[in-house]
């Protein structure tokens, strides 16, 4: 059974954080709230996280996973990114947006999307998250903890707990997270593309 972790929103225990983020490290998979909905984390070179969260949301191979990175420098790294999508993207960040980029080669090719070579990254106004990439020192493999046949996420810790306990290593609970996931722009093609609509404003990528 997953360990529970209760995280205050705005000032998340530094111990507490260091404790999921060794869950982490240790190879663990975990759901944990955002500033849109949860999410299952795990560390990026993961390959038996990233095969549980294909088998829990029951995802093809051209599902976009997303690197939830702490800022711009770390969003740099995983990404290609010209002058112009950069002024885009940091308008609105950080925030509950999606962005799908042209990957550099510090992705793990699995992780890609397999014709396209993209995939997801985000930088989350997030006090827990924030704390979380800080002391895991590089940026989370991610995705939204969306359920086979449902349309809308989890939004309570110990629903979680209950539903997935036993496929998960730990859930991070700091209260009512929303239902609703990022919205997403695809800029793989070098215009903006609103390919879901969420949390986030999409009318300045219309």
């Amino acid at each position: 059974m997953a360990r529970y972790f209760d995280v205050h929103p705005d000032n998340p225990q530094p111990r507490t954080i260091a404790q999921v983020t060794a869950v982490l490290r240790d190879g663990g998979l975990i759901a944990y709230p955002t500033d849109s909905c949860y999410a299952l984390g795990a560390q990026l070179g993961n390959r038996e996280a990233l095969d549980r969260i294909r088998s829990i949301r029951e995802l093809d191979s051209k599902h976009h996973f997303t690197l939830m990175c702490r800022d711009f420098a770390q969003l740099g790294q995983f990404v290609q990114v010209n002058n112009d999508v950069f002024r885009a993207i940091k308008a609105v960040t950080p925030g509950s947006y999606t962005f799908i980029l042209p990957a550099t080669k510090e992705v793990p090719r699995r992780l890609l999307h397999p014709k396209k070579k993209t995939v997801g990254v985000r930088i989350p106004d997030s006090k827990v998250v924030q704390a979380l990439l800080e002391d895991l020192g590089e940026p989370i493999l991610s995705s939204t903890l969306l359920l086979p046949g449902q349309e809308e996420a989890l939004t309570e810790g110990w629903e979680i707990q209950d539903t997935l306990g036993h496929q998960l290593d730990a859930v991070v609970d700091s209260g009512f997270c929303g239902p609703d996931p990022t919205t997403v722009i695809d800029y793989s093609s070098g215009a903006a593309e609103v390919v879901r609509h969420g949390t986030g404003d999409p009318s300045r990528f219309e």
